[in-house]
């Protein structure tokens, strides 16, 4: 007699089930999902709880869970939502930009979406498998076409340090912002009133205090400053791509 088969543990992401049906006509996965990011966008992760969401959708955490399991299934579709935002431009062509001007695009594109969503950056390597949501899927592919089309022979392992490098200098500039944020104050002000103490405490290294005297000149604009850091290292990434062409 045949032994009897066991049914395979369910694999623990909201990529790899079905989407049940509304039970009200107001509450769907989609409403779900936009008021999570609202709050995640207003509060931060902290803040975010299946009692509190459905208390601000008017509905018990019970008809929640109908749609959203856990609250790291509720991340994962919270990434996937913003990923949408991402914007990878069509591959160049041979009449169109070179392959640097339009990675440094998309680029760009994720930093500036990771900033409007501060939280972004410090969870994708923590939702789950937040990469098998189609947007973030959309994304891939396109930049894997785009890399394709510059002559890389494996495009996975081009984008795996470009993204790298966004996701990593996004993060620090999120907790950076959000710092900035509670303090009530703009950035370049923030930036003013810190940096006597800074350069007090860089005094005694002196590639630090040069690093620092540097910076305070130009604090008066700390965007443009953290863009032109952004540019510089990315550049920096790229050539080493570049390397990796065939001739």
């Amino acid at each position: 007699m045949a032994a009897e088969t066991k049914n395979p543990r369910p694999v623990p992401s909201v990529w790899a089930r079905g989407r049940r049906e509304p039970d009200q006509p107001a509450l769907s996965r989609d409403a779900i999902v936009r008021e999570a990011v609202a709050m995640l966008d207003a509060d931060g992760i902290e803040a975010l709880s299946m009692r509190k969401l459905g208390a601000r959708l008017n509905a018990g955490a019970t008809s929640l869970y109908r749609h959203v399991a856990t609250k790291d299934e509720l991340m994962e579709l919270a990434v996937d939502e913003v990923a949408a935002e991402i914007h990878v431009p069509s591959a160049a062509g041979p009449d169109g930009p070179d392959w640097r001007a339009v990675v440094a695009e998309a680029a760009g594109s994720f930093r500036a979406t990771a900033l409007r969503h501060p939280w972004l950056a410090s969870v994708l390597g923590q939702a789950g498998l937040a990469y098998l949501g189609p947007n973030l899927m959309a994304f891939s592919e396109r930049l894997a076409a785009l890399f394709t089309a510059a002559g890389f022979a494996e495009p996975g392992r081009v984008i795996e340090p470009v993204l790298s490098y966004v996701i990593g200098v996004s993060t620090t500039e999120a907790a950076w912002l959000t710092t900035v944020a509670r303090s009530g104050e703009t950035e370049a002000d923030f930036v003013a009133r810190l940096m006597p103490a800074a350069q007090q405490a860089a005094a005694p290294y002196a590639h630090l205090a040069a690093e620092y005297a540097a910076s305070a000149a130009e604090s008066a604009d700390p965007a443009a400053l953290r863009e032109g850091k952004f540019a510089y290292g990315l550049d920096v990434v790229l050539d080493g791509l570049a390397l990796r062409l065939p001739e």
